[in-house]
């Protein structure tokens, strides 16, 4: 290679915001990029080939990465790796680590880095104030504010036919002890449901406890979720978990169809058993805690797309809650525009006292991609940014700019349509084909358009397909 190429690439490798870390095959550094100097804080010219080990003392060769690659020779993906630099400080970083080979032999590895020690501190920080905050309950102490449960049922607006028989299931689903799983598309309200079943439920005076399960890699999410004890890794101390603090109360697990495939078989055996142990503890702990989980995709395909494991899903999936888009309610948006509109003049000192015609036209047309979440902003921002009597067009945000004029438009041309609407069209005409030729038989249906039968029993449902 040239050698002005190869400088051209190393100074394109040194402008990545990950850090970049090469080692040759013996374990020595040979490279560090900018971003890799600054998240390890590591003196250049007195790192560069030396052994890794010499560099960083608080690893081993068993916790180390890259020299885990360059005895195994297989690439490792998105691993926690905790150490302490030469300064002391204890830095968490998320690894991808990959052989170099040449002519079928390891020449080295190279490591991309990323920085979660922020991550981790936050994370950490929020379970000991969670612990701090219940403590002082537990010996009697005026309770102090902290994140709790604070919706209930009447919290919930809307007079749609599916939504009030949700409610009705949510509050006999309050009255047992079974795990709850709550799907939904994003900003449907999904927490709204989780919060008024624990309000509304015995454990309603024990501890309630969110926890989004997506974004976290694996090992960080187990310490949060399990505890840890002192010395079970790098900078570990002795600290429970959120299923220890929520004892006798409820553990919501949002977005569980993105944990980790490897830590749902330890969330598994803690349900099964009652008990938890804490990461590098022989011990285990008796919990008595709720589960809720929720998951934004279609329920039929979390096991299919092994988002889930199935045994989870099964254990999770006792009592299930499907909410609706808002699209497939749209009786509730003039319920839910007079609510957000109460609630934001209050905030904001104003007087509005409704929409237009011209906007509440726009709402009932329009897809709502975002669901309640998207009109309570839309909503937020006109109430915010104007004054007036009644919001209108124009005080909508961008996406509603125009609309009407723009759906007139698709309207008179007959070229253009809702996606979703034409989308449902097509497969509304297809699921009717398939269950005409099949006289109505699912199975046989299902089978002639290559889709699972749970899939077309929801299509069906979803669609509104007379049987």
């Amino acid at each position: 290679m040239d050698i002005k190429y190869f400088d051209a690439l190393i100074h394109a490798i040194d402008l990545i915001n990950d850090g970049i870390h090469i080692v040759d095959a013996y374990g020595k550094i040979a490279y560090y990029n900018s971003s890799a100097k600054q998240l390890d804080e590591i003196d250049v010219d007195k790192a560069i080939g030396r052994h890794i080990l010499e560099v960083y003392p608080s690893l081993t060769f068993e916790t180390s990465t890259l020299l885990k690659v360059l005895r195994t020779g297989k690439p490792i993906y998105n691993v926690e790796q905790n150490f302490i630099n030469y300064k002391g400080d204890k830095i968490s970083t998320l690894n991808s680590t990959i052989p170099i080979y040449y002519n079928n032999k390891v020449l080295g590895a190279l490591e991309v880095s990323r920085n979660i020690t922020k991550v981790r501190e936050l994370s950490e920080k929020i379970v000991n104030l969670q612990k701090e905050l219940y403590e002082r309950d537990n010996r009697g102490h005026d309770k102090p504010s902290k994140p709790v449960a604070k919706f209930n049922f009447l919290d919930i607006i809307g007079q749609n036919k599916e939504m009030l028989k949700l409610k009705s299931l949510g509050i006999k689903a309050a009255m047992s002890d079974s795990p709850v799983m709550i799907a939904g598309s994003t900003g449907t309200g999904k927490e709204l449901f989780v919060q008024s079943i624990h309000n509304s439920s015995n454990r309603k005076h024990k501890p309630f406890i969110a926890q989004n399960c997506a974004a976290l890699p694996s090992n960080l999410l187990e310490s949060i979720l399990f505890g840890s004890v002192k010395g079970s890794f790098t900078g570990a101390e002795n600290r429970p978990g959120l299923f220890e603090l929520a004892d006798g109360g409820t553990l919501f697990l949002d977005e569980i169809n993105s944990m980790p495939i490897e830590l749902q078989t330890k969330l598994l055996r803690v349900l099964q058993d009652g008990r938890v142990r804490r990461v590098g503890s022989a011990t285990t702990i008796d919990v008595n805690v709720r589960i809720i989980s929720a998951i934004n995709t279609d329920i039929n395909s979390v096991v299919e797309t092994k988002q889930l494991r199935q045994d989870l899903f099964f254990r999770l999936n006792v009592i299930t809650l499907v909410i609706p888009d808002l699209s497939k309610r749209i009786d509730d948006i003039p319920l839910l525009v007079d609510h957000f509109i109460k609630k934001y003049d209050e905030r904001c000192n104003k007087f509005f006292s409704g929409v237009s015609k011209e906007v509440l036209d726009i709402f009932t047309e329009y897809s709502w991609p975002g669901n309640v979440r998207e009109l309570e902003h839309a909503i937020e921002s006109a109430v915010s940014l104007y004054d007036g009597e009644l919001i209108r067009e124009e005080h909508l945000p961008f996406q509603f700019k125009n609309y009407s004029r723009r759906n007139s438009n698709s309207q008179n041309t007959g070229t253009l349509q809702h996606l979703n609407a034409a989308v449902e069209k097509v497969e509304r005409d297809i699921i009717k084909s398939a269950l005409e030729q099949t006289d109505y038989n699912i199975t046989k249906a299902a089978k002639l358009i290559n889709v699972p039968r749970q899939t077309l029993q929801y299509k069906i449902k979803k669609l509104e397909i007379p049987g």
